[in-house]
């Protein structure tokens, strides 16, 4: 079910005072890409003396760039009738001039293992008092990610700590961002309506559009010169931290 009428958030609203639950997003959210792109773009650096070839490493490197970029393209399908876990993989390597397996493996490796040693030291701050929070209150969090976040949230330290965990790979979503279906499923595991459910992401792009077409109330973390209580357009919350959305919910 969406809500009947437009969502005003802004810190006190009555949207927030009506929060029942939080759905997290995990790439951005929960920890910090930017320190963690400066990691991992030394590893990719050190590519070619790992394989004792330029060309090998080229290969690799445009073959993740290139799977990235057909994620990006397929958000606009909505839901196709193939499993996009394999679909992802099937566009990308028809392009590369390679196999799905192939690439699967190389992205297993260096988008989903290889940055999990990193994570821990890349997780927001107060982002543990945040939950603490939100335990203290009986407001169960959740996540819903483009990607698989099992083991991401293991490395984070933070196994046990939610409820839910969706990906949009998931069968029962098959649908990236902005598509409401993950936002929806969330709310029916919880059996919430979506106005009670907040979704916490870092792309307005994404998260918004996607939070609110399942009728769900959005903040955006975004760390900047923000006013402590957070800022909002009235579309959803902006904040600068995990403290300053703690706060926001009152």
């Amino acid at each position: 079910m969406t809500a009947s009428a437009p969502l005003a958030v802004h810190p006190g609203s009555r949207e927030l005072r009506a929060v029942r639950a939080v759905l997290m997003d995990v790439d951005g959210t929960l920890y910090d890409q930017r320190p963690l792109r400066m990691l991992m773009a030394l590893e990719l650096a050190a590519l070619p003396a790992a394989r004792r070839s330029w060309r090998g490493a080229g290969r690799a490197w445009r073959a993740l760039a290139g799977f990235r970029r057909v994620r990006e393209e397929l958000r606009s399908v909505g839901r196709p009738p193939s499993p996009l876990a394999q679909l992802q993989y099937e566009v990308a390597a028809g392009r590369l001039g390679t196999e799905p397996a192939e690439l699967a493996q190389l992205v297993e490796e260096w988008m989903y293992r290889r940055p999990l040693k990193y994570l821990r030291w890349c997780r927001r701050a107060g982002l543990e008092g945040f939950l603490a929070l939100l335990a203290r209150r009986g407001l169960p969090a959740g996540v819903f990610s483009d990607h698989p976040s099992a083991a991401k949230i293991e490395a984070l330290g933070l196994s046990g700590r939610f409820s839910i965990a969706l990906s949009a790979t998931d069968l029962e979503v098959n649908a990236f961002k902005p598509h409401p279906r993950g936002f929806q499923q969330a709310c029916a595991r919880w059996s919430l309506d979506p106005a009670e459910v907040l979704y916490v992401g870092d792309r307005p792009d994404v998260d918004v559009p996607g939070a609110r077409g399942a009728g769900m109330p959005c903040a955006i973390l975004s760390p900047g010169p923000w006013p402590a209580a957070g800022r909002s357009d009235g579309r959803y919350l902006r904040v600068a931290s995990f403290a300053a959305l703690g706060r926001a919910l009152g």
